[in-house]
């Protein structure tokens, strides 16, 4: 059998594959799209910003009526405390207020490449802003507008440094988080190993020592679960398949010994007449004590093969309504030589004339005929074999009683056993082949009825089977 433990480990592999995974993700995927959900974030915190100082002081630069001392004042003081550099910048690039500077100078510059009036632009960029910084910068533009005019724009910018850092300090809370999860599912894993994982090895190594034979093997699962219920059921599986292979030494050792004692004998015998051992005159009594072997080992033969199909097959029955009486008395009647050989009688206690059942006829004729033919064979010489029907509760009691040498008690519940005799058959009476009550078992099982043994040493045994009373008698 090929041996497979591999798919723990893969799905451990699986395990660390998914974890590198998830953090690929964050590093590739989530942490772009953090980045790009706090640009805009801020960027819209930034218009509103730029927005608000468009509709207020931006006003004051294009009105040479005031003073704009206060105004440069207040921009530079919100830049400072923001940390924001705040542009009032011309439609021609022209940046005529610059809160990183002093506050106070009117000294102007040109943002060059700066897109002129009517050039459609989103209302923030990233970069250096055509080329100004030297660092990244997030920079949000708010128009200015002076009698349906547009005189200019409001340009804030923010350095991307510190949405970056943001950004990294997120993915690591990502990160940490994930970190988390997967100690947890690391804890997880080990109580499925405990849980899971452990004991289906156990069961595996069991059913592979089951599969080489031992049944004794022993699987240490104590759990009251689903996997706890596999390992009871693997163990009596394999409680039952070791009962199983003793059941089949003994059945080979049983048949082998009741081949081999009729054939050893017949062999015997005819070796003895071949070589003169027996003389001429004898070879009729010799030649009748082997065809009775032959017919011993036709019986044992024709027993094996009835069992056999039972197994393979199961038993078809084909059930009728039939006296059982009547069937009881020709059954007897079959027995009327070997019964004057042993001066055995028959008492047939029959209720009523006619005693209708619904079964198998020819089976039952089987089962009557081991049980009259075990009856005879026990009894003693000069004894009475009592046959009997009784009826009860719309079931048909049958019984075969002998006065013979009765079964020990031990040994009564072992009798319906494949190839099971007692000590007393075996020394008693050789012909036996010990599957007649097994075939009888079978038989009466079939039907979904009861066979019970009652027997006392040197007393007698009983044999009661019952059946189901035919309705049809019972309509008529």
């Amino acid at each position: 059998m090929k041996k497979n433990r591999k798919l723990y480990y893969k799905f451990i592999l699986a395990y660390i594959c998914y974890a590198a995974l998830c953090v690929v993700v964050v590093l590739t995927v989530t942490s772009p799209v953090t980045y790009g959900f706090l640009v805009r974030q801020k960027a819209v915190e930034l218009y509103k910003s730029a927005n608000e100082i468009s509709n207020t002081y931006a006003a004051y630069f294009y009105d040479d009526s005031i003073s704009t001392d206060d105004v440069r004042k207040q921009l530079k003081a919100a830049g400072d405390f923001s940390f924001l550099t705040i542009w009032i910048v011309n439609t021609d690039g022209e940046v005529i207020y610059d809160s990183s500077s002093d506050g106070q100078s009117d000294q102007t510059f040109t943002v060059k490449g700066f897109p002129g009036e009517g050039t459609s632009r989103s209302f923030y960029q990233e970069g250096n802003f055509y080329g100004y910084f030297s660092e990244d910068m997030l920079s949000v533009l708010s128009p200015i507008t002076n009698n349906y005019i547009l005189k200019g724009y409001v340009v804030i910018h923010s350095p991307l440094t510190r949405i970056r850092e943001m950004q990294s300090d997120l993915s690591l809370i990502i990160l940490a988080t994930l970190a988390v999860v997967f100690v947890l599912s690391t804890f997880i894993l080990i109580v499925f190993t405990d849980v899971v994982y452990i004991p289906l090895k156990k069961i595996t190594k069991a059913t592979e020592a089951y599969a080489e034979g031992d049944y004794t093997y022993p699987i240490d699962v104590d759990k009251n679960d689903e996997i706890g219920y596999l390992a009871a059921s693997l163990t009596y599986m394999g409680e039952k398949l070791s009962h199983l292979e003793d059941d089949q030494k003994k059945f080979i050792a049983n048949v082998s010994h009741d081949f081999r004692s009729p054939l050893t004998s017949m062999k015997g015998y005819l070796e003895a007449m071949v070589d003169k051992t027996i003389p001429p005159e004898q070879h009729e009594k010799y030649l009748n004590i082997v065809k009775n072997e032959t017919e011993r080992l036709t019986k044992l033969t024709n027993n094996l093969l009835t069992l056999n199909n039972l197994n393979i097959t199961g038993m078809s029955l084909d059930v009728t309504d039939f006296d059982i009486n009547s069937t009881i008395r020709n059954t007897a009647a079959t027995f009327e030589g070997t019964c004057k050989k042993k001066h055995i009688s028959f008492n047939l206690v029959l209720t009523g004339e006619t005693l209708y059942v619904c079964a198998d006829k020819g089976k039952i004729e089987q089962v009557l005929y081991n049980l009259i033919d075990n009856a005879i064979k026990f009894s003693k010489p000069d004894s009475t074999i009592k046959l009997e029907t009784n009826e009860k509760n719309e079931t048909i009691f049958i019984s075969v009683k002998d006065s013979g040498i009765g079964i020990p008690k031990e040994e009564q519940k072992l009798i319906f056993d494949r190839f099971y005799k007692t000590d007393s058959s075996r020394g008693k009476d050789k012909k036996g082949t010990g599957l007649g009550l097994s075939i009888v078992k079978e038989i009466i099982n079939a039907h979904h009825e009861n066979i019970n043994v009652i027997s006392t040493l040197d007393v007698g045994t009983e044999f009661i089977f019952t059946l189901p009373k035919s309705k049809t008698e019972d309509d008529d």
